[in-house]
């Protein structure tokens, strides 16, 4: 149960390049900067080395959207137990991926600004010890969720985390342009599984859900690809605007942007949500298209595309926060 959310194939940044004081920038990836400031060999560094590796701005944006699916599925009186073992659950199969993916991707990070700091690229944690540690995580959340949820979670987890793992990171991100779309398929699994741990079943709810983040990450994906089109380049990843241009990614985001949209207020015509949802859902979906719009004629490419993904962020919380109180509100 793996996402690329906020990670692959790029992390939110700042557009200033200055430097703090202990030789981090703010072109450096959330995980590349916390690597970077653990230095020496006190336990404390080593911890915070090890934390790095699990991409906490993944980690944490995945177990929230987790956790808006299950309340989503559970507008009634909650299940606190359960939540807590699909959340905990997930965020061990999750951090797992995200180390593995760290392993995986050496000699891709060692070419990327914001990625050359992580730890398995500066020796502060081998790989061998980097795949124990994985291996650990994946087994502890595994062992949660078989113990604690249900079967539709655990497999929802195990594919999730496979579809990550092996058919993103190991084979399309690499040798495809569609590997956006892939990785999209193991980005809506913490969704879907925070749902089916509380509904267990794949109803219209589940279906809709899975289609929110599937459809939410084309646009956000698409939007870091164009300002980190030369990274990708130098590291020979086919990412759409590296393979088709720019002009033709941001017809593409804009497409991914007004399905996405639609989507998004499907909860009410399924009877899963009142008004107030989809009243926020089509302000807030209608300012993203707006601005997907006038990436079509604007000439600040970076900017326009940086400005995409910051919006896109918002619309992730959004939709978590609205999922959680709109089948409880009118």
């Amino acid at each position: 149960m793996a996402v690329r959310s906020f990670s692959d194939p790029g992390q939110p940044d700042h557009l200033d390049v200055s430097t703090s004081f202990d030789g981090t920038t703010h072109l450096d990836g959330k995980d590349s900067a916390l690597a970077a400031r653990a230095t020496g060999s006190s336990w404390r560094a080593s911890v915070l080395r090890y934390y790095s590796l699990t991409k906490p701005r993944v980690l944490y944006g995945n177990v929230l959207t987790a956790a808006a699916g299950f309340l989503f599925a559970s507008p009634g009186a909650l299940d606190w137990f359960l939540f807590l073992a699909v959340c905990i659950g997930t965020t061990l199969v999750i951090g797992s991926a995200c180390v593995l993916n760290n392993v995986l991707d050496r000699d891709i990070d060692t070419l990327m600004v914001r990625t050359k700091k992580r730890a398995t690229i500066t020796g502060g944690v081998g790989a061998r010890n980097s795949l124990i540690y994985s291996a650990l995580l994946v087994l502890g959340g595994m062992a949660v969720l078989v113990a604690w949820t249900n079967t539709l979670v655990v497999f929802v987890g195990l594919a999730g985390f496979l579809a990550y793992v092996v058919l993103y990171g190991m084979l399309s991100k690499r040798l495809s342009i569609h590997g956006t779309l892939v990785g999209s398929v193991s980005g809506a699994a913490p969704i879907l599984g925070g749902y089916v741990g509380a509904s267990n079943e794949l109803d219209a709810g589940a279906a809709i859900v899975f289609l929110i983040l599937f459809f939410w990450q084309l646009p956000a994906f698409y939007s870091i690809s164009i300002y980190r089109q030369q990274e990708y380049a130098r590291a020979k990843v086919p990412v759409i605007s590296v393979v088709r241009g720019i002009a033709n990614t941001k017809v593409q985001i804009l497409v991914y942007t007004a399905v996405f949209v639609a989507v998004s207020l499907l909860p009410q015509l399924f009877g899963y949500t009142g008004w107030f949802y989809t009243a926020l859902m089509a302000v807030l979906g209608a300012g993203w298209l707006v601005l997907a719009v006038r990436g079509l004629r604007t000439t600040d490419n970076d900017r326009w595309a940086r400005l995409m993904f910051r919006y896109s962020l918002i619309m992730m919380f959004a939709i978590s926060v609205l999922l959680t109180v709109g089948p409880r509100l009118p």
